[in-house]
């Protein structure tokens, strides 16, 4: 691989591939405690501090190695990987309201709050004035030992569904249903939602969300927003996926009687 230079690799890249192999040959198993970066810089060939912190940050980032405040850099332990299934309803339409993962085996816990102005990112996804207010729901999906693994943030406008039993996501008749149902109830129809994935790297704040997650590590960030028939948003999410422990995968149904030729 190459920095800058065709066929010239950067100093912090030799240094990461000494680390990634030490780490899979099993020299350095999962809790080992790193030597200092100047003991790594001169043991890998006499490289300066910044070039060691440099690989770290990008061994942080692939989730190989975790940095703990005043302690020092470690091996990190593996975490399962789980698969993130994101699929079209039976009908066709592209409900992809559902949160819980196909397959997960742990549990979710939401939180809902009313009233909330819409910051201006939000208004913007939703097509509403800034601080016009909303229902904004975070869910966290915890596994078997009660640790969050995934969260999610989704934003809702009030104006749709204040005063209604579906007012709250979680609450009342159609408790949990998605927002498709839920809108339905109200007379508006969903007919698609647009899912934006980028990378990542956690936030401090992110991080503290996630058990064991650690700042700077990769991170899979879902923008999801579902439109009405008139192409008007009713629902936009944030939906967090730590990289090192989710794989997402995405069907897409071919139309019927396509021939390739």
């Amino acid at each position: 691989m190459a920095d800058g230079t065709q066929g010239v690799t950067a100093p912090y890249l030799h240094v990461a591939d000494k680390i990634r192999a030490r780490i899979a040959d099993g020299t350095w198993p999962p809790g080992h405690r790193l030597p200092s970066r100047s003991a790594l810089g001169a043991e890998f060939g006499g490289f300066g501090d910044n070039v060691v912190r440099r690989a770290q940050e990008a061994l942080i980032a692939e989730g190989l190695l975790e940095g703990r405040a005043g302690s020092g850099t470690y091996v990190r332990s593996p975490h399962d990987r789980r698969t993130l299934l994101r699929t079209p309803a039976p009908s066709g339409v592209a409900d992809l309201s559902g949160l819980s993962p196909a397959g997960f085996s742990g549990t979710w816990e939401a939180e809902s709050e009313a009233k909330l102005p819409a910051p201006p990112e939000i208004a913007e996804r939703l097509n509403i004035d800034d601080g016009a207010l909303c229902v904004r729901t975070q869910y966290e999906f915890l596994d078997a030992r009660h640790r969050p693994v995934m969260v999610s943030t989704s934003w809702e406008p009030m104006e749709l569904t204040g005063g209604t039993v579906v007012v709250l996501p979680e609450g009342g008749p159609l408790a949990g249903r998605g927002v498709a149902a839920r809108m339905a109830h109200l007379g508006i129809t969903v007919t698609q939602a647009v899912e934006v994935p980028r990378p990542v790297q956690l936030t401090r704040a992110q991080a503290q969300l996630l058990a064991g997650a650690i700042v700077g590590s990769l991170a899979t960030l879902i923008a999801r927003t579902h439109y009405d028939a008139s192409g008007q948003p009713v629902e936009t999410a944030d939906i967090l996926v730590p990289a090192d422990r989710w794989d997402i995968a995405y069907t897409v149904p071919a139309p019927p009687g396509t021939n390739r030729r």
